[in-house]
């Protein structure tokens, strides 16, 4: 579907801790495509499930949001064209994420998404690639619709998930993740452990020792 070591390389990745409980993880990718397009995309009910998911609620702030099959939550702040904020509600668990768009000139736009994610168990044995991959997938499917034009085809995407393109993109994104957690001061081996049980639990296999 896509050429992965140029999609991994068109990605900005980073790991900053804005408070001592929390991590953010942070992910950036320049569309060629307006400001308002690029918000629709986003921020559009019958338009996000064409590259992402199908969302149902009340997409306004206050409003409630739910992601089929994946997390919901509570929009908290919203300015059009150019930035939104919600909580992100999976099981128990409770994070945030903040989209902000940005013009580069009349035909590009720049995207940058941050998860703030509580530092408890689960991000001390996965890390920062355990929500990171999933959003690297998710830009995945945003360049595609925005590059064709046409929904994106869950099953093609499915399939792709599983093949030696997709894994091998999986492991990619992995290795990018586990870099920027070293990058922001994360010991080497323990950035490498949390990355290898992030990527065994997305692929099935088993972390390396």
């Amino acid at each position: 579907m896509i050429d992965d070591r140029e999609q991994i390389a068109a990605v900005t990745r980073g790991v900053s801790a804005p408070g001592g409980q929390t991590r953010t993880v942070t992910l950036g990718q320049r569309y060629a495509t307006d400001l308002d397009d690029l918000w629709d995309a986003c921020t559009n009910a019958e338009r996000i499930p064409r590259w992402f998911l199908p969302v149902t609620g009340d997409l306004r702030v206050g409003g409630r949001y739910q992601l089929e099959g994946n997390a919901g939550g509570t929009i908290e702040e919203c300015e059009p064209p150019v930035r939104f904020r919600a909580t992100w509600e999976f099981g128990d668990a409770i994070s945030w994420i903040e989209v902000r768009l940005t013009a580069e000139g009349p035909d590009h736009t720049r995207l940058e998404l941050a998860h703030t994610a509580p530092v408890d168990a689960h991000w001390s044995e996965f890390g920062p690639g355990a929500v990171g991959i999933g959003w690297d997938l998710g830009l995945v499917g945003l360049f595609l619709h925005l590059d064709t034009g046409r929904p994106v085809d869950p099953t093609r995407v499915e399939e792709w998930t599983r093949s030696e393109a997709g894994l091998r993109f999986m492991a990619q994104s992995s290795d990018a993740w586990r870099d920027a957690d070293v990058a922001s001061g994360t010991p080497a081996a323990v950035a490498s452990g949390a990355a290898a049980r992030t990527i065994a639990a997305y692929t099935g296999g088993e972390p390396d020792a």
